[in-house]
């Protein structure tokens, strides 16, 4: 890989430049359990900043043109985004509110995500 190529991936990169998504197919047969999924990758990737987790997207497999969007997203005065659950009730914030947390069952890990036999 030529320096070009590695300098394109980086924050500040040229704004005209297309964008690539990632696709990450999952066993999982919830939308609560794939919010919940996107949610633990938030938290344990937040930090690399060459992933937009606010553009995040849900589809079922077969129905991929259909997407629902799990954070808000809109951007908030000073420059941080809303990290609150799309269509939350009140103003927008930098963190979650406890009415953005999803219910017990969803906040599980999902039973895929287990190893077999525990």
């Amino acid at each position: 890989m030529d320096q070009s190529t590695r300098d394109g991936d980086r924050p500040g990169a040229d704004p005209s430049a297309p964008r690539w998504i990632v696709h990450l197919p999952t066993t999982l047969t919830s939308l609560a359990g794939a919010a919940a999924l996107a949610e633990a990758l938030r938290g344990s990737l937040g930090h690399v900043t060459v992933i937009d987790f606010g553009e995040t997207t849900l589809s079922e497999e077969d129905r991929q043109f259909l997407r629902t969007r799990i954070w808000c997203d809109h951007r908030l005065p000073g420059g941080g985004r809303c990290a609150r659950r799309a269509e939350h009730a009140g103003t927008c914030s930098i963190g979650q509110d406890a009415s953005d947390v999803p219910p017990d069952p969803a906040r599980q890990a999902p039973e895929t995500l287990r190893r077999p036999g525990r």
